[in-house]
């Protein structure tokens, strides 16, 4: 009976951190949300620290490596960092892209 007791119990741990890693995957995600939108609705860039940019998507392609090749597969690391891979991509392209404003 200990030994079920004590698996319920590991399975209401692990469903608590499970959760946890959701919001945190999903908060991440949506951190360069409202930079995108700002920078696209402005067509302006001049700000935009292209280095930074640079650094967050490097980084985003290491931890997809990461989540890919773990076993098993790292589901909210693979997600979360593919979505702001594609947001990072698209801010260096809108720094790229948008001309300087005098």
């Amino acid at each position: 009976m200990q030994s079920r007791e004590f698996l319920i119990k590991n399975r209401t741990i692990m469903n608590w951190v499970e959760i946890v890693g959701l919001v945190g995957s999903f908060l991440s995600s949506v951190t360069f949300m409202p930079q995108v939108y700002k920078t696209w609705k402005t067509r302006r860039a001049d700000d935009l620290s292209l280095e930074m940019m640079l650094i967050v998507f490097i980084s985003t392609i290491v931890w997809l490596i990461y989540g890919i090749f773990n076993s098993p597969m790292l589901w909210p690391v693979i997600i979360c960092n593919g979505i702001v891979c594609l947001l990072s991509l698209l801010l260096i392209f809108f720094k790229l892209t948008f001309k300087k404003q005098a």
